[in-house]
């Protein structure tokens, strides 16, 4: 078994993880009156192992882990959050955007962006970013964007690149998935700091990191480029990339099943231009009609 006191978790050690996991269960415990009998009896966990757990000493699994969140009636990221409990009016708003069906959850966020995003709408749209599956065309029609609109055309992977030192696969090896969206987040914070106005090529798992992505849904004028999977996988073959299909027989269906996971965080862009079957002058030209629109 891994030594807790060696496992490291954004900088806070396995065994204060553990305190703090077990504190929180005996606090939700105590808000609702209920003794370590009864907790053990709803939850199917034994006194003796939740006596072990409150007091920092039980590592858990995922499975007993939900069952007491199912019996303290909480949901199972508020027992191993990482930082501070949040504020009550948090705790309430959230519990209130969950109950909502998806189109008032949408109409939510965009009266939360309006009245407190501290964003002006016409800064929002001199600031365009392109977000989409690698392959779809983000960096030509980015580029052609930029010269039509006398503005910087920027990649956010070569900044990456150029503030790290590092190539992407460097980075990745180092510090791996986490260190990169540390990084990714970092250097979205420097291009909007420094330019007023631009044309944004995202990386295209840029979705898949929550605070980042609404970070880029706030600020910027976003536009998803899609494209069939066949057509992004040739033509990032097309580019001399051959990586997408070395040794990997499942190369085309793990693309396919990549693109449907995040075609609902795609589908949050302002606007979508598909540049299936359509030469580049000609998605250039969908891509400029969907900005006047």
């Amino acid at each position: 078994m891994r030594d807790a006191s060696r496992d490291h978790l954004n900088g806070v050690s396995g065994i204060d993880f553990l305190q703090r996991l077990g504190d929180r269960v005996k606090e939700e415990r105590a808000r609702r009156g209920m003794t370590r009998k009864i907790l053990a009896r709803d939850s199917g966990v034994s006194e003796r192992y939740l006596a072990q757990l409150e007091s920092g000493q039980g590592n858990i699994s995922i499975l007993l882990l939900r069952e007491l969140a199912r019996a303290l009636d909480v949901p199972l990221e508020a027992l191993v959050r990482e930082g501070p409990e949040p504020p009550v009016d948090l705790a309430h708003a959230v519990e209130l955007l969950r109950g909502l069906e998806a189109d008032k959850l949408s109409e939510a966020r965009r009266l939360l962006v309006s009245h407190f995003g501290g964003v002006d709408p016409s800064a929002r749209r001199d600031r365009i970013a392109l977000i989409g599956l690698r392959g779809a065309g983000k960096s030509t029609l980015g580029r052609l964007l930029a010269e039509r609109l006398d503005v910087p055309f920027i990649e956010l992977d070569r900044e990456i690149e150029k503030s790290s030192g590092l190539s992407l696969s460097e980075i990745f090896d180092l510090y791996g998935q986490a260190g990169f969206r540390r990084q990714e987040r970092q250097a979205l914070n420097r291009v909007l700091e420094a330019n007023p106005r631009f044309v944004l090529a995202a990386g295209g798992s840029i979705v898949a990191e929550a605070a980042t992505f609404a970070d880029l849904l706030l600020t910027c004028f976003t536009v998803w480029i899609r494209a069939r999977p066949a057509e992004h996988m040739s033509r990032v073959i097309a580019q001399g990339d051959t990586r997408p299909m070395a040794d990997n027989r499942e190369a085309m269906a793990d693309l396919e099943r990549i693109l449907a996971g995040r075609e609902a965080l795609y589908a949050r862009a302002d606007a979508q231009v598909d540049t299936a079957g359509r030469s580049v002058q000609e998605a250039f030209e969908a891509l400029a009609a969907a900005l006047e629109a």
